[in-house]
Protein backbone atom coordinates (compact mmCIF):
# COMPACT_ATOMS: atom_id res chain seq x y z
CA UNK A 1 0.00 0.00 0.00
CA UNK A 2 1.44 3.63 -0.56
CA UNK A 3 1.75 5.82 1.78
CA UNK A 4 -1.13 8.48 0.74
CA UNK A 5 -3.44 4.97 0.96
CA UNK A 6 -2.18 4.43 4.15
CA UNK A 7 -2.88 7.62 5.79
CA UNK A 8 -6.22 7.35 3.86
CA UNK A 9 -6.94 4.19 5.71
CA UNK A 10 -5.54 5.55 8.98
CA UNK A 11 -8.42 8.54 8.29
CA UNK A 12 -11.26 7.19 7.21
CA UNK A 13 -11.22 3.78 7.94
CA UNK A 14 -14.17 1.06 6.74
CA UNK A 15 -15.32 0.42 3.25
CA UNK A 16 -14.60 4.35 1.79
CA UNK A 17 -11.28 3.76 2.56
CA UNK A 18 -10.93 0.35 0.47
CA UNK A 19 -12.70 1.68 -2.39
CA UNK A 20 -10.44 4.81 -2.59
CA UNK A 21 -7.45 2.54 -2.06
CA UNK A 22 -8.52 0.31 -4.75
CA UNK A 23 -9.02 3.00 -7.03
CA UNK A 24 -5.70 4.55 -5.98
CA UNK A 25 -3.78 2.08 -6.97
CA UNK A 26 -5.73 1.90 -10.33
CA UNK A 27 -4.91 4.90 -11.00
CA UNK A 28 -1.54 4.08 -10.06
CA UNK A 29 -1.54 1.20 -12.91
CA UNK A 30 -2.82 3.52 -15.63
CA UNK A 31 0.03 6.21 -14.54
CA UNK A 32 2.77 3.53 -14.94
CA UNK A 33 1.29 3.14 -18.46
CA UNK A 34 1.31 6.23 -19.70
CA UNK A 35 -0.50 9.35 -18.61
CA UNK A 36 -3.73 9.69 -21.30
CA UNK A 37 -3.12 6.35 -22.69
CA UNK A 38 -6.29 4.82 -23.91
CA UNK A 39 -7.44 1.80 -25.54
CA UNK A 40 -9.90 2.12 -28.16
CA UNK A 41 -11.52 0.20 -31.19
CA UNK A 42 -11.69 2.00 -34.22
CA UNK A 43 -15.46 2.36 -35.63
CA UNK A 44 -16.92 3.14 -38.58
CA UNK A 45 -19.59 4.07 -40.19
CA UNK A 46 -22.13 2.29 -42.19
CA UNK A 47 -24.81 2.04 -44.54
CA UNK A 48 -28.04 0.86 -43.18
CA UNK A 49 -31.06 0.76 -45.82
CA UNK A 50 -34.86 0.42 -43.92
CA UNK A 51 -37.23 -1.60 -45.43
CA UNK A 52 -38.52 1.19 -47.99
CA UNK A 53 -35.31 1.52 -49.07
CA UNK A 54 -33.52 4.89 -47.77
CA UNK A 55 -30.53 5.16 -46.48
CA UNK A 56 -28.64 5.97 -42.46
CA UNK A 57 -25.97 6.39 -41.13
CA UNK A 58 -25.30 3.61 -38.70
CA UNK A 59 -22.92 4.18 -35.77
CA UNK A 60 -22.63 1.01 -33.36
CA UNK A 61 -19.81 1.38 -30.51
CA UNK A 62 -21.09 -1.39 -28.65
CA UNK A 63 -23.42 0.04 -25.95
CA UNK A 64 -25.74 1.97 -28.05
CA UNK A 65 -25.85 2.57 -31.85
CA UNK A 66 -26.51 5.96 -33.40
CA UNK A 67 -28.33 6.11 -36.62
CA UNK A 68 -29.06 9.48 -38.70
CA UNK A 69 -30.72 9.88 -42.18
CA UNK A 70 -28.39 10.17 -45.04
CA UNK A 71 -29.46 12.88 -46.76
CA UNK A 72 -28.42 14.87 -50.23
CA UNK A 73 -26.93 18.52 -50.09
CA UNK A 74 -30.56 19.50 -50.97
CA UNK A 75 -31.36 18.40 -47.42
CA UNK A 76 -33.61 15.34 -49.56
CA UNK A 77 -33.23 11.83 -48.18
CA UNK A 78 -31.44 9.46 -49.94
CA UNK A 79 -33.50 6.46 -51.33
CA UNK A 80 -33.84 3.60 -53.10
CA UNK A 81 -36.24 2.78 -55.93
CA UNK A 82 -38.14 -0.62 -54.76
CA UNK A 83 -40.75 -2.47 -57.36
CA UNK A 84 -42.15 -6.22 -56.49
CA UNK A 85 -39.91 -8.12 -58.44
CA UNK A 86 -41.53 -11.58 -57.68
CA UNK A 87 -44.92 -13.47 -56.45
CA UNK A 88 -44.02 -16.88 -54.76
CA UNK A 89 -47.36 -18.84 -54.97
CA UNK A 90 -47.39 -20.95 -52.07
CA UNK A 91 -49.13 -23.64 -54.40
CA UNK A 92 -45.71 -24.11 -55.66
CA UNK A 93 -43.50 -24.04 -53.02
CA UNK A 94 -45.48 -24.99 -49.90
CA UNK A 95 -48.14 -27.90 -48.81
CA UNK A 96 -51.34 -26.75 -46.91
CA UNK A 97 -50.12 -25.37 -43.54
CA UNK A 98 -47.19 -25.87 -44.38
CA UNK A 99 -44.26 -23.21 -44.59
CA UNK A 100 -41.06 -26.39 -46.04
CA UNK A 101 -39.94 -25.60 -49.16
CA UNK A 102 -38.88 -28.53 -51.70
CA UNK A 103 -36.05 -29.27 -53.86
CA UNK A 104 -38.00 -28.11 -56.79
CA UNK A 105 -38.75 -24.87 -55.08
CA UNK A 106 -35.62 -24.29 -53.35
CA UNK A 107 -33.86 -24.63 -56.94
CA UNK A 108 -36.46 -22.23 -58.35
CA UNK A 109 -35.46 -19.58 -55.64
CA UNK A 110 -31.89 -19.92 -55.54
CA UNK A 111 -31.93 -18.72 -59.33
CA UNK A 112 -34.24 -15.80 -59.00
CA UNK A 113 -32.36 -14.56 -55.78
CA UNK A 114 -29.61 -14.96 -58.40
CA UNK A 115 -30.08 -13.92 -61.57
CA UNK A 116 -31.87 -10.55 -59.06
CA UNK A 117 -28.46 -9.69 -57.98
CA UNK A 118 -27.05 -10.60 -61.40
CA UNK A 119 -29.30 -7.36 -62.63
CA UNK A 120 -28.94 -5.00 -60.07
CA UNK A 121 -30.55 -5.91 -56.79
CA UNK A 122 -28.81 -5.29 -53.78
CA UNK A 123 -31.80 -5.99 -51.36
CA UNK A 124 -34.87 -7.79 -51.05
CA UNK A 125 -38.28 -7.44 -48.78
CA UNK A 126 -39.47 -10.42 -48.39
CA UNK A 127 -43.23 -10.60 -47.12
CA UNK A 128 -45.82 -13.48 -46.52
CA UNK A 129 -49.38 -13.57 -46.77
CA UNK A 130 -51.87 -16.46 -46.20
CA UNK A 131 -55.83 -16.95 -47.45
CA UNK A 132 -58.43 -16.42 -44.44
CA UNK A 133 -58.79 -19.98 -43.49
CA UNK A 134 -57.57 -20.60 -40.24
CA UNK A 135 -57.53 -18.02 -37.08
CA UNK A 136 -55.91 -14.23 -37.25
CA UNK A 137 -52.73 -15.25 -34.74
CA UNK A 138 -52.26 -18.96 -37.02
CA UNK A 139 -52.18 -17.14 -40.07
CA UNK A 140 -49.75 -14.60 -38.78
CA UNK A 141 -47.27 -17.18 -37.64
CA UNK A 142 -47.84 -19.02 -41.17
CA UNK A 143 -47.22 -16.38 -42.84
CA UNK A 144 -44.52 -15.33 -41.17
CA UNK A 145 -42.55 -18.80 -41.28
CA UNK A 146 -43.25 -18.77 -45.16
CA UNK A 147 -41.33 -15.34 -45.37
CA UNK A 148 -38.60 -16.85 -43.15
CA UNK A 149 -38.16 -19.59 -45.47
CA UNK A 150 -38.24 -18.02 -48.60
CA UNK A 151 -36.09 -15.53 -47.03
CA UNK A 152 -33.00 -17.93 -46.01
CA UNK A 153 -32.79 -19.48 -49.32
CA UNK A 154 -31.94 -16.30 -50.44
CA UNK A 155 -29.01 -16.10 -47.63
CA UNK A 156 -27.58 -19.52 -48.58
CA UNK A 157 -26.78 -17.64 -52.31
CA UNK A 158 -25.89 -14.71 -50.69
CA UNK A 159 -29.11 -12.01 -51.15
CA UNK A 160 -29.26 -9.39 -48.64
CA UNK A 161 -32.69 -9.38 -46.88
CA UNK A 162 -33.87 -6.16 -45.57
CA UNK A 163 -36.77 -7.09 -44.05
CA UNK A 164 -39.03 -10.28 -43.55
CA UNK A 165 -42.61 -10.32 -42.20
CA UNK A 166 -45.81 -12.21 -42.31
CA UNK A 167 -48.99 -10.46 -42.54
CA UNK A 168 -51.28 -12.93 -42.42
CA UNK A 169 -54.49 -12.87 -43.94
CA UNK A 170 -54.58 -8.72 -43.63
CA UNK A 171 -53.12 -8.09 -47.34
CA UNK A 172 -55.26 -10.50 -49.47
CA UNK A 173 -54.70 -10.19 -53.46
CA UNK A 174 -57.92 -11.47 -54.33
CA UNK A 175 -61.40 -12.37 -52.90
CA UNK A 176 -61.16 -15.27 -50.16
CA UNK A 177 -64.65 -16.10 -51.47
CA UNK A 178 -63.41 -18.22 -54.02
CA UNK A 179 -60.69 -21.11 -54.02
CA UNK A 180 -59.15 -19.39 -57.62
CA UNK A 181 -59.17 -16.36 -54.88
CA UNK A 182 -57.44 -18.24 -52.06
CA UNK A 183 -54.31 -19.77 -54.00
CA UNK A 184 -53.75 -16.24 -55.23
CA UNK A 185 -54.06 -15.08 -51.59
CA UNK A 186 -51.68 -17.81 -50.50
CA UNK A 187 -48.63 -15.84 -51.72
CA UNK A 188 -45.18 -14.95 -51.16
CA UNK A 189 -44.11 -11.19 -52.40
CA UNK A 190 -40.42 -10.52 -52.96
CA UNK A 191 -39.74 -6.48 -53.39
CA UNK A 192 -36.37 -5.69 -55.00
CA UNK A 193 -34.57 -2.80 -54.12
CA UNK A 194 -32.04 -1.41 -57.04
Amino acid sequence: MTKWGSLVAKAFGGVGAAILIISTAMGGAAMAQGIGAVDSERYIPTIWIDPDGCEHWVMDDGAEGYMDANRRRDGSAVCHRSEICGVVPTDQYFDTDKYSINAQGRQRLEGFFSDSMANGVFGFLIYGHTDSRASDEYNMTLSQNRATAVANIGGTVGARVVDVRGFGERNPKASNATAAGMAENRRVDIYCLR
